[in-house]
């Protein structure tokens, strides 16, 4: 079995009189892509933003390769290898491609250098064979603002990638982004996620995409996990046929 790289354990937090998480348990299993599936409201952002930092629980502990992240900062536990890419791509959108490549290298290094010093960066060689790896180099000296949708998620996973993150987690990863373009992203997705050995959580809506691209599936239901398994054992499950995927 693989290493458990993130796991979360005994995770609670309520908003007001919704729970998103009671009890939570979760382990991220070493190499994976995993998914997670539920209903809207269900909690699933919750878990990436309590994994990254950005929320705290009210009971409960994260742990990232044997260290408890669950009071850190978020920029501390992207320094410790864990990087997120959010629903709408977090881009400068009036500096080129490859300024915000060079960009997340800098912040990686905490490197204080004014914005006109990033051309000097030695890691410009990097930031482009990331760029090719995910299918956007020749959209480098572009800037952001000009790309298409679909580019633009690519590039978000570039920016992710360039962080040298061990696990990845994604918020819907090809939301808002055309139907016949999907597969082709989440190809180039995956493929970049294994040629650099990066573990992924992706929260999902698509079950086309969760059979295809999974590993595993978690389904977060009523802020609990309702089952846990692969996607053929999860999909068929009837009472997650009925309260998640809604047939």
């Amino acid at each position: 079995m693989a290493n458990i790289l993130l796991s979360a354990k005994g995770i609670k937090i309520r908003f007001g009189g919704v729970i998103a998480a009671d009890g939570v348990d979760l382990d991220v299993h070493e190499g994976e892509n995993l998914a997670i599936i539920g209903p809207n409201g269900a909690g699933k952002t919750t878990f990436l933003n309590i994994s990254t930092g950005y929320l705290r629980p009210q009971a409960g502990t994260v742990n990232f390769l044997g260290h408890d992240i669950t009071a850190h900062l978020p920029r501390t536990i992207t320094k410790l290898g864990i990087a997120r890419a959010f629903q709408i791509p977090q881009l400068f959108l009036d500096q080129t491609v490859m300024e915000n490549m060079l960009m997340a290298a800098a912040s990686l290094k905490g490197n204080p250098s004014g914005f006109t010093a990033l051309a000097d960066l030695p890691e410009a060689p990097e930031m482009e064979r990331l760029l090719d790896l995910v299918g956007v180099k020749s959209y480098a000296e572009r800037k952001a603002r000009e790309l298409p949708e679909g580019q633009r998620k690519l590039v978000d996973i570039a920016l992710a990638l360039a962080l040298k993150p061990k696990l990845l987690l994604m918020d819907e990863p090809t939301s808002g982004v055309a139907s016949s373009e999907k597969l082709g992203i989440m190809d180039i997705l995956t493929t970049a996620l294994a040629r650099e050995k990066v573990t992924s959580v992706f929260v999902e809506h698509d079950m086309d995409m969760v059979e295809r691209y999974a590993n595993r599936v978690a389904v977060w239901n009523m802020g609990k996990i309702q089952k846990v398994g692969t996607p053929a054992e999860v999909l068929a499950d009837p009472k997650v046929r009925e309260q998640v995927i809604g047939i």
